[in-house]
């Protein structure tokens, strides 16, 4: 009898052991055998490759490598905060690989200090995460090659780019992909390659935002008459277009018919417009038009744009100087936006801190609209607008204050727009259009690919005095910025001429998620904090200023004794005030135990619920097998 017990008892042990040794192999054999097969379980769909970068990855037309450089011990060592988000690189640059048809190939390299890998890391551009000059180089960034030798690399992947780590990896993918600049078709009325100046007689000097423009794209220049925009235009830039002939109109309304892309800039007082200036009549430039426009095309593309009113802004207004020896003034016409009036959520916008901009309009959704529009820079909502007319011949920038009222609404600047088009011109080209030379081209009257423009009610935040400082050095010139309109420029730019499909990578939700309840729970223990605060705040002053009515009404105004009215009203705000402050503290401790309990509720499920699970799913399994066990003795009993 305790033979059969303790065998039945070395049976179960011996089980355990065998169920313990299978749970691991399974785990190592899944480790190896399941990478790369996932469900995605996240909220928002972290490591689900977009439909854009989907079919950035089918367009490619030729293979690219890629070489991801971690320096896992140094990290780990110095930085370990980062682990988790190297491991999220790592496995998006896996499923990408993956998902890629053979045409991404990729290396995940860890540089030893002192060796080839971390030359070839250097050479590449890769950046360096050491600081000080202490410990080991640790690298953290992404590089590749294609086959015709180019390269492009992102030198380092930082937490505050973590939501657009797809967008940025997609947009090196295809870079490499298709290594052809995109081309910029440019259509200006200002000089943005150094234009007459009639008060000196001289020809100036390629603006550094044009310079810039030329170092990352193949700029071709259009004249004002320009009746058709050649098909490898990726971009058309449009810069204050004035009085634009209707065949030019009909040109930029078929190209965006036919899916071009288009930045445009119009401004209701251009500061670089020199038309009407005469020296020998200085009045002459202050009473010329020096707004811009684009209707109908405006109104077809779904903006309200009023070309007769500037945006005075009293919360983003800069000081200036009028001249060398005045005290600076707040001029509100002119104005620094920072981090939080720009469109945290767009690619273009989302990493820039600054932009100065100077006599800017306003758009709007128009009613009715079929586009969708989406705001890139707005105004603060101190604003108002104010008309044009004031800014001209401006003397005192105080003076725009005279009668300003605000009117809480925050101006958008610039927008994006997006969405599907119908043409300004319905019924074809303007009744005098002459045929294009070759075949004739159809007309649309309809865009035959979602429209995708960027507008922005400005010109004049090109101007140097805006954003960069000119100095010489050994001879050279040397633009040296201050604010981030060149790289607001440049990332539009960069962000138009990509794929439709680069485009429709927008910023994707964080990795690192907030605990969301009990955020909630200090904002509402912030919430009576600062109301009890309020209070001590004010039972303070009143305290004061009865103190202050007793003192005057004392007739000994020489004493500093305190009277017995005095010493009653000090009791009594002291009470009070340890009455506040205990109940601030109750109100703390309330706080930590309503963390706490939630952390210990957490704590529970995640460490319980595993293991019941596991206990629900052997108890099913040893039911099934003792239900099957005994349906097979019953079969076997009723054969016999």
């Amino acid at each position: 009898m305790n033979g059969n017990r303790w065998r039945r008892v070395g049976f179960g042990v011996g089980g355990l052991a065998a169920l313990a040794v299978l749970f691991l192999a399974v785990v190592m054999l899944s480790n190896v055998g399941l990478r790369g097969m996932r469900a995605d379980l996240t909220q928002n769909k972290l490591y689900t490759l977009s439909k854009g970068t989907q079919q950035v990855l089918r367009e490619l037309k030729e293979p690219v490598n890629l070489y991801f450089y971690f320096s896992r011990d140094a990290a780990a060592k110095q930085s370990p905060l980062i682990m988790p988000y190297a491991a999220r690189v790592r496995e998006f640059l896996e499923e990408i690989s993956a998902r890629a048809g053979g045409k991404v190939h990729l290396q995940v390299i860890d540089p030893q200090p002192f060796s080839d890998d971390e030359d070839r890391a250097a050479e590449f551009g890769l950046q360096s995460l050491q600081h000080g000059g202490a410990g080991e180089p640790l690298y953290f960034g992404l590089a590749g090659t294609n086959s015709t030798d180019g390269r492009s690399a992102l030198p380092v992947f930082t937490p505050d780019r973590e939501e657009f780590l797809e967008y940025d990896v997609a947009k090196l993918i295809q870079e490499l992909g298709t290594p052809k600049k995109p081309v910029v078709g440019l259509l200006s009325s200002i000089g943005l390659q150094g234009q007459f100046n009639p008060q000196n007689g001289q020809m100036g000097d390629p603006w550094p935002i044009y310079t810039q423009i030329q170092q990352l794209f193949t700029l071709r220049t259009l004249t004002p008459d320009v009746d058709h925009i050649d098909k490898d235009v990726d971009v058309l830039m449009l810069v204050h277009p004035k009085q634009l002939a209707p065949k030019t109109l009909y040109a930029i309304d078929q190209f965006v018919m036919r899916g071009g892309r288009v930045l445009l800039m119009v401004d209701p007082s251009a500061g670089a417009d020199l038309s009407g200036q005469d020296p020998s009549n200085p009045l002459a430039a202050a009473m010329a038009n020096h707004s811009s426009d684009l209707q109908p095309l405006l109104a077809a593309w779904g903006i309200d744009y009023d070309p007769t009113k500037v945006i005075g802004d009293l919360g983003r207004g800069l000081e200036v100087r009028t001249n060398a020896s005045s005290a600076p003034v707040r001029h509100i016409g002119i104005l620094g936006l920072r981090h939080d009036d720009m469109n945290q959520k767009d690619v273009v916008t989302s990493s820039l801190e600054s932009i100065n901009l100077a006599t800017v309009g306003s758009l709007a959704p128009h009613a009715g609209a079929k586009t969708t529009f989406e705001p890139l820079l707005q105004s603060s909502a101190s604003a108002e607008p104010l008309p044009a007319q004031r800014f001209s011949a401006l003397i005192d920038p105080a003076m725009l204050r005279d009668g300003f009222k605000s009117t809480g609404v925050r101006y958008t600047i610039a927008a994006r727009i997006t969405g599907p088009v119908d043409s300004a011109y319905p019924n074809g080209a303007p009744g005098e259009q002459k045929p294009t030379p070759g075949p004739p081209i159809p007309h649309l009257a309809k865009s035959t690919a979602p429209a995708n423009i960027v507008v922005i009610a400005d010109t004049d935040f090109l101007m140097d005095y805006l954003w960069v400082q000119t100095r010489e050095l050994f001879g050279q010139r040397i633009a040296q910025p201050f604010a981030n309109n060149g790289d607001f420029i440049a990332n539009v730019l960069d962000n138009l001429s990509g794929s439709s499909a680069l485009i429709s990578v927008r910023g994707r939700a964080s990795f690192s998620r907030p605990f969301e309840r009990i955020e909630a729970l200090k904002r509402q223990a912030d919430d009576r904090l600062r109301a009890k605060a309020l209070e001590l705040q004010s039972e303070l002053q009143q305290t004061e200023s009865k103190l202050t009515e007793l003192q005057a009404k004392r007739n000994d105004q020489s004493s500093l004794m305190l009277s017995p009215e005095q010493e009653a009203e000090l009791k009594r705000f002291t009470a009070e005030k340890t009455r506040v402050r205990k109940e601030l503290r109750e109100t703390e401790r309330g706080l930590d135990v309503d963390i706490n309990r939630l952390g210990a509720w957490l704590k529970a499920i995640n460490i319980a619920i595993a293991p019941l699970l596991v206990a629900v799913a052997g108890v099913l399994i040893l039911s099934m097998r003792r239900r099957r066990r005994k349906d097979a003795k019953a079969a076997a009993a009723g054969t016999l």
